[in-house]
């Protein structure tokens, strides 16, 4: 298996910098974004309620415009939102790290997420228009570059955040800023195929989009591993806290760091692995079901109904983390290259951004539901519900996907028209 430089080396000019911007910009996000919380409440005094507020907002100003922001990008060209949602980030953690005043914050923290709407759905589209055949490799070594930004953003934050939470934020503006010059020099303009007849109208635009039914349904049931996903921020911080206490906290941060160095380590030997020996409905198939095993071991260690030791606990969360990351290694290039495959390399941007909103209401509903189990199972010493409802979730996700693949609703549509250079 080729090494990462080497991986990359093998890209076009374009690629890389789209996979050093990657990197870069989750570094410049996960610096300050897991300490944004407790300076909010703590160095400002805010209320719970503030914080969540501004937390909130942050994340419905991305995942409720992702549409509108790969709207942009298939009809005004990719680098324009890409730079813009670079320059607004700027403006917006700069904000963050000088004001105090709570409506001005909630204004900053819209932008920064506003800006992720923006630079996402066009970011991949780029990536997946310049890398041709190669889509599923490019979007491999892609996942490597955001996965090690998100392993190394919160450790450089944590070293910054020894001298100020300020200078956390200023460090993260200055990076997309000098983001969105570096784009401006060296990123080709790119317009994908679909957007250019612009004529024809935004809700024509989306008609289209919404009337791609295997997208659609797509769409849908992969909804399952985005919830699994995020149980790394939800079900397994609780579980950490169940089996350890006040040391829980620990435990949370090694299966962050275990996280995503099994996506940085694994990702690029899984693809090729699994690119070897399955087609790419297999991939996502069997991924699936992967992540889904993944709550298999909790589900066992919990379903006993006795006091396990702290190192069983911690070997069953390992466990888990390891098999949900490598599970998500296999299936992440071969979705994002299906999305382009069913949008029939048309309006590309679109069919992302609708694909992230589609995700984002399923992380939140997924959430509501989980953190409602957890409650009635905790109150019943039956937790094994919510471990076996996620591995049934894992199974239905992978079961949604195969019937999807054998009804042959996973083929392109109709062929790809070559990408128009602007």
């Amino acid at each position: 298996m080729k090494t990462l430089w080497a991986a990359t080396r093998s890209f076009p000019p374009a690629v890389r910098l789209l996979m050093a911007n990657q990197f870069a910009i989750n570094l410049a996000f996960y610096m300050l974004m897991p300490y944004l919380a407790a300076h909010l409440s703590g160095d400002l005094g805010l209320a719970a309620w503030a914080v969540g507020l501004v937390l909130g907002v942050r994340n419905l100003s991305q995942q409720g415009m992702f549409l509108i922001g790969g709207t942009i990008a298939d009809r005004y060209g990719y680098k324009g939102p890409i730079m813009a949602g670079c320059l607004l980030r700027t403006a917006g953690f700069a904000l963050l790290g000088v004001v105090d005043s709570l409506p001005v914050l909630v204004i900053a923290s819209a932008a920064t997420g506003f800006a992720g709407a923006l630079f996402n759905p066009a970011v991949r589209a780029y990536l997946a228009v310049e890398a041709g055949e190669r889509r599923v490799e490019a979007f491999a070594t892609f996942n490597v570059y955001y996965q090690a930004g998100m392993l190394a953003g919160p450790l450089v934050g944590l070293a910054l955040l020894a001298a100020d939470f300020r200078l956390v934020c200023l460090v993260a503006a200055g990076i997309f800023a000098a983001l969105t010059v570096l784009q401006g020099q060296a990123l080709p303009a790119r317009r994908g195929v679909g957007g250019e007849g612009r004529e024809s109208g935004v809700w024509a635009q989306w008609r289209s989009v919404v009337a791609n039914r295997p997208f659609l349904l797509f769409s849908l049931a992969m909804i399952g591993s985005y919830v699994l996903t995020f149980q790394v921020y939800l079900s397994l911080p609780l579980a950490a806290g169940e089996a350890f206490g006040r040391a829980g906290t620990k435990a949370t941060s090694l299966l962050f760091v275990i996280s995503a160095a099994v996506a940085v380590a694994g990702q690029l030997r899984l693809t090729g692995w699994a690119k070897a020996r399955w087609s790419g409905e297999q991939a996502l198939v069997r991924g699936l079901a992967l992540m889904g095993l993944a709550f298999a071991p909790l589900t066992l260690v919990a379903a006993s109904g006795k006091a396990v030791p702290g190192a069983v606990a911690l070997a069953a969360l390992a466990a888990a983390v390891i098999a949900l990351s490598a599970g998500g290694a296999v299936v992440y290039p071969f979705e994002m290259d299906t999305v382009v495959c069913l949008s029939g390399n048309r309006l590309v941007a679109t069919h992302y951004g609708l694909y992230n909103t589609v995700s984002g209401v399923g992380i939140t509903l997924g959430n509501l539901a989980t953190g409602a189990l957890w409650d009635y199972a905790a109150q019943h010493r039956a937790l094994w519900l919510v471990w076996a409802a996620l591995a049934l979730t894992g199974g239905a996700c992978a079961s949604g996907v195969f019937v999807l693949a054998r009804t042959g609703r996973l083929t392109t549509p109709h062929p790809a028209p070559q990408p128009a250079l602007t």
